[in-house]
């Protein structure tokens, strides 16, 4: 079972793989929906909120598409979760659209357990993942690519 909404479980996919194709140039938006079979207006989106999060960095022109906006080591798991997750909110805002089980037990308990996934998230960095995809071979044989950003 999985905990996070599919929004936060793709953008920390389309990080870790920017992370890990943006060199020599950039990751166009495109070729990324095509490696995780979605259509492109439905990541751009996405791809947004994380540049507007400062975690990608967008670049225009006929070779443009998206690069981090900081070093993989330096953007958390978490933080790429927090930057994805919409200002709409699954349960009702008034505490008398829900019962007072919801309200008193099960939505604490919820929360309380999203706070501990994100804690654990946020020990998680981009390069941690990216060891894993690379160590995995998700993407084939191909050559590592090395981050040589300070």
């Amino acid at each position: 079972m999985i905990l996070l909404s599919r929004r936060a479980v793709l953008a920390i996919a389309a990080v870790v793989d920017i992370a890990l194709h943006a060199r020599p140039q950039p990751v166009a938006a495109k070729a990324l929906a095509g490696r995780h079979q979605l259509p492109p207006r439905h990541l751009e989106t996405l791809l947004q909120s994380l540049v507007h999060a400062n975690i990608l960095k967008g670049v225009r022109g006929p070779r443009g598409g998206y690069e981090l906006a900081r070093e993989r080591r330096r953007i958390s798991a978490g933080e790429i979760v927090r930057a994805a997750m919409t200002e709409t909110n699954d349960y009702p805002s008034d505490s008398k659209e829900i019962s007072r089980l919801v309200g008193k037990v099960v939505f604490p308990l919820i929360t309380e357990a999203s706070k501990d996934l994100l804690a654990m998230l946020d020990k998680t960095t981009v390069d941690d993942l990216c060891k894993r995809a690379e160590s995995a071979a998700v993407f084939g044989d191909a050559k590592s690519t090395i981050d040589f950003t300070i």
